[in-house]
């Protein structure tokens, strides 16, 4: 295991260089940074001891080190359109994106989780049918139209719910909650629920079919016929075996969720790093859009990392097979 973690760290540490020399390469080919820093009747002297000021004049190379290192330590320079420090503006949104990110994994898990399974034990109950029929609506339907459609009838007919923003936050530090009001919660309910429905269907279609596979093989079979308990059967020995690609595809899904919530943000107003990215786009705001390339990076590869050792912790053929083939 130890070696299998070395392994993997290695591996992402060259892909966050990777990620780096790109989020880099925005800097060097889109735009003038100092022209977006300036005006236009800044001299052309003022402009050029700024350039030697942020290092522009320095060789590529070194420039790229000084880069790879300031983001290492958090630093990922000043908004061209704020003028204010960017790991301060993360610092600000993040707590907002992970949250959201947090409750909608949870919903999509602890929802479609069940579905799954219920619908692969009992394939001809209408219940089933109805949770397939509602899991391929929601598989259909773009993420921003069930946002609109929330918004107008929970939202604008009905009254319930708050149709934008993150509501009242509680300022815990180094962190801004919106988990510890009403009004937060209130907030959360809708964007959760449009960030999570398409993962919902995805885990309980994926459980579906890797449940009714399982349930097909010759272990099953072979544990029925010990007369072992149903619920066994089905809980400790069926699920179990089907957890591991759930996994692989539920980690996966989490790095995704947070980097394609921007449209979720967008929708809501949810004052997040996708909401801020999107604004970034809008002025060429390049600090901000490269360091949120590094960082959902950064989200990717960590996820992958813990995705690796769950899967091999879950299945223990993994690690015969790896010891195996170590000689051991």
């Amino acid at each position: 295991m130890f070696a299998l973690v070395t392994r993997r760290i290695l591996q992402s540490v060259i892909v966050m260089l990777t990620v780096a020399l790109i989020a880099f390469a925005l800097f060097r080919f889109v735009g003038d940074p100092v022209a977006q820093m300036v005006g236009q009747e800044t001299p052309l002297d003022q402009r050029e001891q700024l350039r030697e000021q942020l290092g522009l004049n320095d060789p590529i190379p070194l420039q790229f080190a000084r880069y790879v290192v300031d983001t290492a330590q958090g630093k990922f320079g000043i908004s061209y359109r704020t003028g204010r420090p960017v790991d301060d503006l993360l610092r600000e949104r993040l707590p907002a994106t992970l949250e959201l990110c947090f409750v909608a994994a949870l919903f999509a898990l602890l929802v479609g989780l069940p579905m799954g399974v219920y619908t692969a034990l009992y394939p001809d109950r209408w219940l089933s049918r109805l949770f397939l029929t509602v899991s391929l609506i929601g598989i259909s339907l773009p993420t921003f139209l069930v946002g609109i459609l929330l918004i107008l009838i929970f939202g604008v007919t009905l009254g319930w719910l708050p149709t934008f923003g993150r509501g009242e936050v509680v300022d815990l530090g180094l962190w801004s909650t919106g988990l510890l009001s009403v009004s937060g919660w209130k907030s959360i309910v809708m964007p959760a629920f449009t960030l999570g429905m398409f993962q919902l269907t995805l885990i309980m279609r994926l459980v579906r079919s890797e449940m009714l596979e399982v349930l097909r093989t010759d272990f099953i079979k072979f544990a029925r016929a010990r007369g072992l308990r149903a619920r066994s059967v089905n809980f400790r020995h069926a699920l179990k075996n089907t957890l591991v690609p759930v996994i692989t595809i539920t980690g996966l899904q989490l790095g995704a969720i947070i980097a394609f919530a921007i449209i979720t943000e967008s929708v809501f107003q949810w004052p997040g790093m996708g909401l801020l990215f999107l604004q970034a786009i809008q002025f060429a705001d390049i600090p901000i859009m490269a360091s949120y390339l590094v960082l959902v990076s950064l989200f990717f590869v960590v996820i992958n990392l813990v995705v690796d050792i769950l899967y091999h912790i879950v299945d223990p053929r993994l690690r015969a097979e790896r010891r195996i083939a170590m000689g051991n």
